[in-house]
């Protein structure tokens, strides 16, 4: 009779133990201390499937035939060889001493962007970093696709990004204190599942219910009513995508006009106050932003904005901005205007007062703050400090020694020409995905190393198949997460995979540099290592005490010391002279003296209203419409595209478009029809779901889907957004990702509607055919 084994683990989605029986995933058990367990939990078995598996190393034949000329074109559609380890891993160490040794290493790409597995160790980017390191460096990236332009913007004006990374106010005190709660773009436990190091508690809902118990005034600003959970009655507010920044500003106009903003703060802990006045009352540009100039720009009521303007100096008012609002056009602008607002009723530094950014847009956003040091793989000293701002890798490829902009510096783009990308698909997160696909075929060779056979490791050279964080054992645990989880290996490897840690080992011990890398440790001799550093760091520091490794193994998780209970600023706010900020000045910049130097148009030295390249406000765009691409309920970004979460929000193989069902009468579309969305960039498919929930002339198609495109006119069936959305920077000055500033149009679509995931199926059986 067999038994039931039980192996404690995490995944971005949370803490969980893995019921294996026969070598077999049996179930899943939610982690006992997470009040709100996500149901993607139970998706994770997928992994242990052989049919999007990578199950051996793979060599695209016309680089192996000819890796001087190969056709760089026939990526994506050449068949693949089957080779050993060593012969792969001795393929990827030449290629790289080759470039390193031909054009510097400035001109081998580490790509690497990705979610990857939660695990501290096994973490793929982080890995190839420390072997790379080791032989002389590499171009990597700055920021992520999640969050650019709003980092870089309050690293200038509040001296650090910790208010978009989980340091402003926690949730709790916004439970407690708040009465006026404002909400710009979402605050929805869809999104917060997840959690990049992995998370043991979620405890959005916990807090959005007490919000609710009570009777906190709350106001969704969004395209989308179902941003936050119905049952805490918000006042919807449908605003015209990318104008929040418009909004922001004519409530502190509005407020600024009736004389309600707080002198004496702003005098005390803010700096340039007057250039953002200036631009307020209009004596800057001859136009008063107030609540009738917001209602004109945002398509909201002016009642409603006059209203709330008043509000938000009278009660304990909390501003929260999701990240997705800087992944825009003028991105930066949203993250700073919201900024000014909370400064302009002077409510910053208070109990569940002032602005916090990301909210719900990852779980541990709001948590309590873990204190210690959390386990990571050091990727050592860095040879080179080459770099682009994470969305220009296309820039990158096509304009090697191009002059690109990065927080006021002038940069060269590196030639690139090799590219090791390990644990992301960059064929599912950038934009431009044709354009993307033009680029793709400058680097003389690319390397791609991860689990499945992605859109992106179709397009390799050499695919090295790594194993899934079920196959191995590692660590989960991040400053976002009150809880240190040990991820205990649950089932054999797939195929001929190997851990990230092996596949590199084996590559650096080729380099000549394998002691250096390894520096004597196995994997269990690694997670030893890394949480014995959490725990003295917790231990001398904080005098908090954790269990020795071994009782942490056995146990499956140790808690970490936490703060609660923490509002931003609130030591600034009392005592600016002994808590300088590190800014220009020392204190928050409404007005920057940096930016006004630099003279951009595109970020200019105060908070502003710039009208995006692409909206529904332009003149040009009365028969288009604003495409949102969120995350999915059922999935995170393309990982367990195809689980039953995930399939359950399909039709036809292929994500649900939502419009509003007087847009799709117009346009003759029925519901589960399918349809077609298109603009200049490319084309795709998608079936339509009616829903009131959206604002007219809003689609809403979700990210994720595995870039399936067909036949010479490179139609998408799958429906992925990115072959819509537009791959400019923010700004000159934060270069984030604008993937949702896109306008497109939506028909019926009259051809035949395959399902995508049997066509996929199709492509990977012809590539890797022998």
């Amino acid at each position: 009779m067999s038994t039931i084994q039980r192996f404690p683990h995490c995944s971005h989605w949370g803490a969980y133990t893995i019921l294996v029986e026969d070598g077999r995933i049996a179930g899943i058990e939610p982690f006992e201390h997470d009040p709100s367990p996500s149901p993607i939990n139970q998706s994770v078995r997928d992994w242990a499937s052989t049919e999007r598996r990578v199950l051996t190393p793979l060599v695209r034949a016309g680089w192996l035939e000819n890796r001087e000329n190969s056709d760089r074109r026939g990526r994506g559609s050449d068949r693949f060889v089957p080779v050993s380890w060593d012969e792969a891993t001795t393929l990827v160490a030449g290629e790289i001493r080759r470039v390193s040794e031909s054009f510097g290493n400035a001109s081998i790409f580490a790509g690497s962007y990705g979610w990857t597995s939660c695990g501290r160790f096994h973490h793929a980017p982080s890995q190839l970093k420390r072997m790379l390191n080791l032989v002389g460096g590499y171009t990597g990236h700055v920021d992520t696709y999640s969050i650019a332009a709003g980092p870089v913007i309050l690293r200038h004006t509040l001296g650090d990004d910790g208010a978009c990374g989980g340091q402003a106010n926690t949730l709790d005190t916004v439970a407690e204190h708040t009465e006026t709660l404002v909400v710009f773009g979402a605050l929805s436990p869809r999104t917060a599942q997840n959690e990049a190091g992995g998370i043991a508690s979620h405890t959005l809902e916990t807090h959005l219910r007490k919000i609710a118990e009570r009777g906190v005034k709350v106001i969704l600003v969004s395209p989308l009513r179902d941003d936050i959970p119905d049952w805490v009655q918000a006042e919807w507010w449908p605003i015209r995508p990318n104008t929040d920044t418009a909004l922001m500003l004519g409530l502190a106009g509005e407020i600024l006009k009736r004389g309600r903003h707080d002198r004496a703060f702003l005098e005390r802990c803010t700096s340039g106050s007057e250039r953002l006045i200036a631009y307020l009352d209009g004596s800057r540009d001859g136009a008063v932003k107030d609540a009738a100039w917001a209602a004109d720009v945002t398509g909201l009521d002016a009642g409603w904005i006059a209203d709330l303007a008043q509000r938000l100096v009278e009660t304990r008012s909390m501003l929260t901005v999701s990240w997705s609002l800087q992944r825009a056009h003028h991105g930066e602008q949203p993250f700073w205007a919201a900024l000014a607002l909370a400064a302009m009723t002077g409510q910053i530094g208070l109990p569940g007062g002032g602005v916090g950014y990301g909210y719900a847009s990852l779980g541990g956003v709001g948590a309590p703050i873990n204190l210690a040091k959390s386990p990571a793989l050091p990727q050592l000293r860095k040879p080179l400090e080459s770099f682009i701002p994470v969305a220009r890798i296309s820039d990158m490829l096509l304009n090697p020694g191009g002059e690109y902009s990065y927080e006021g510096e002038t940069r060269t783009y590196p030639d690139a020409r090799l590219v090791y990308w390990a644990g992301g698909n960059p064929y599912h997160h950038h934009q431009d995905l044709n354009r993307l696909a033009e680029a793709w075929t400058r680097p003389e060779t690319i390397i791609v190393q991860d689990p499945m056979f992605t859109a992106t490791a179709q397009r390799a050279d050499i695919v090295l198949p790594a194993n899934t964080s079920i196959e191995r054992n590692d660590i989960a645990g991040n400053r976002r997460s009150d809880f240190v989880i040990a991820m205990h290996k649950a089932i054999a490897s797939v195929g001929v995979s190997r851990s990230d840690f092996d596949i590199f080992r084996a590559i650096a011990e080729k380099l000549g540099v394998g002691p250096a890398f390894d520096e004597g440790r196995d994997e269990m001799g690694w997670l030893r290592h890394l949480y014995e550093a959490t725990r003295t760091d917790a231990a001398a520091r904080l005098g908090f005490a954790m269990p020795d490794f071994d009782a942490f193994w056995a146990q499956g998780y140790a808690r970490c010391p936490t703060e609660a209970e923490h509002s931003y600023l609130s030591e600034f706010r009392e005592r600016p002279e002994d808590h300088a900020l590190e800014t220009e000045s020392g204190r928050i910049v409404l007005g920057s003296q940096t930016l006004d130097a630099l003279g951009y148009d595109d970020c200019p030295a105060h908070p502003a209203w710039i009208e995006p390249v692409e909206w529904l406000g332009a003149a040009d765009a009365m028969d288009q419409f604003h495409l949102i691409s969120h995350q999915p309920e059922g999935r995170l970004h393309s990982q367990l595209e195809t689980s039953p979460a995930s399939m359950a929000a399909k039709r036809g193989g292929r994500e649900q478009a939502r419009l509003h069902p007087e847009d799709a009468a117009e346009l003759g579309i029925a519901d589960g029809q399918a349809i077609r969305l298109w603009n200049e960039r490319g084309a795709c498919l998608a079936t339509a779901r009616l829903t009131d929930d959206v604002r007219r002339r809003v689609v809403v198609l979700p990210t994720g889907a595995w870039f399936t495109p067909t036949g010479n006119s490179g139609l998408d069936i799958a429906g992925n957004p990115n072959v819509l959305t537009v791959d400019i920077g923010t700004s000159r000055f934060g270069q984030g990702c604008s993937a949702h500033t896109c306008l497109v149009r939506v028909e019926p679509y009259e051809g035949e509607a395959r399902d995508a995931i049997e066509q996929y199926r199709e492509q990977m059986e012809r590539l890797v055919a022998v």
